[in-house]
Parts: structure tokens; C-alpha cells; sequence
């Protein structure tokens, strides 16, 4: 199991769009610019409010056509995401693919935003924050569980009960202390280029460090 954001890919997705669409001139780029930063902040503190901020950054998709997404999201993977996605970052999967263990992203990034990342990686197995979805447009809500925090732990159990898996051998790479729930359930939690907490918490627990894009 990988987290997306500064982990697999060497940069955050779900920010890095928010950017996109300032530029794009689809939102009040200072305004937006500031929100986002203020969010990622308290992220990074490990307050990041959830729902506020998914109210926050899924407006803009429901103002926009599902046609109009489509190509915007094309733009924004050879913008933004491609130049992210690093050669040690692949690599990594390959390992585990090769060694034919089950693949999946984990991440509290929605899966408007992440399923076509997934999809560059070449894994199947997506477990994001969905959204809701009427009449082929985006409401701006979520559906279910938002998959941040605990709700990775719960999400990932109910995929496992569906699936009739285990976490027996599994492992989970992630550079956030926002993902120390499920770093604990798992048989072998990596930090990647882990951010200060998680890296003291690492080095308590003596968890591998892997630096897969920084040094």
C-alpha cells in the first residue's frame, strides 16, 4: 500500500490542482491561493479540518462540465503530475509488483484527482475520498468516508472484508503523520522522506526510512 501525495509522487496532488485551476483563471487565484495554503498548513499540523477543506476545494468541480473536467485533468497530469511521478517512485512499485503482492494507493486525495494518478502508476486498486456524483455532475459532497486519518484504517477494513484479505505481510509506505493509524496496523510501516513528527516516530519505533525523493 502506497499514500499518493509526497510519497509516490515527489509533490501533492490535490494542492498542485488547486494551482492549476488559478492559473486556468477557473478561481480567484490569491483568494485560492491563500485558502489552499492555509489548509495545507494545517495539515502538515495534523488539524486539518476535513470537511471544511473538501467543501473548499470540490466547489469548483461542480461548476464545470463533465467534458470540460475531463480535459482540464488531461492538462494538468502533463503539467503537473508527470514531472512528479520519479523514477525511484516506479521503481518501488515494481518491486512489489514483481513480487506479485496485491497493489494499492491509499489516499485522502479525492478520486476525481487520483484515479487517473493510479492509473500512471499502473495500479488497479484506488482507495480515495469519493464523491458524490447526480445526474453525471459533481455535487461538491463527499460519499462515504473520507479517506484521511482513521477513516484510511476504516476504509482499507472494509475493502479487506470485501475482499476476504488481511493485513497479514502487508505494507504501507507514507511520508505523513496524518497516516500514523494505519502505519500501526500494518506488518511493515515505512516512512518515505517522512515529514518531522513522522520521522521522530520512525526513528522511536526503528521503521525504515526510505528516501525516494529527497537525497
Amino acid at each position: 500500500m502506497f499514500d499518493l501525495d509526497n510519497t509516490l509522487l515527489a509533490g501533492d496532488s490535490d494542492y498542485l490542482w488547486g494551482q492549476f485551476l488559478a492559473r486556468q483563471g477557473i478561481v480567484d487565484a490569491a483568494w485560492y491561493e491563500e485558502e489552499n495554503r492555509r489548509y495545507y498548513r494545517a495539515y502538515e499540523a495534523g488539524s486539518l479540518d476535513i470537511h471544511a477543506f473538501l467543501a473548499f476545494s470540490l466547489k469548483p468541480l461542480t461548476r464545470l462540465a463533465p467534458d470540460q473536467l475531463v480535459t482540464l485533468h488531461a492538462r494538468y497530469m502533463v503539467e503537473c503530475i508527470q514531472p512528479l511521478i520519479r523514477p525511484a517512485a516506479l521503481a518501488l512499485v515494481e518491486k512489489h509488483r514483481r513480487l506479485e503482492q496485491q497493489l494499492m494507493i491509499i489516499t485522502a486525495t479525492n478520486r476525481f484527482i487520483t484515479a487517473p494518478i493510479a492509473q500512471a502508476f499502473g495500479i488497479d486498486v484506488l482507495l480515495a475520498t469519493d464523491l458524490e456524483i447526480i445526474d453525471g455532475r459533481y455535487t461538491g459532497r463527499i460519499s462515504g468516508i473520507p479517506c484521511f486519518k482513521e477513516g484510511k484504517v476504516i476504509r482499507l477494513q472494509q475493502w479487506l472484508t470485501q475482499h476476504h484479505q488481511s493485513l497479514e505481510q502487508s505494507w504501507f509506505y507514507s511520508d505523513s503523520h496524518n497516516d500514523l493509524p494505519l502505519l500501526h496496523q500494518v506488518t511493515h510501516p515505512i516512512a518515505v522522506d517522512p515529514d518531522p513528527t513522522l520521522r521522530q516516530h520512525a526513528i522511536q519505533q526503528h521503521w525504515p526510512i526510505l528516501a525516494l525523493h529527497h537525497g
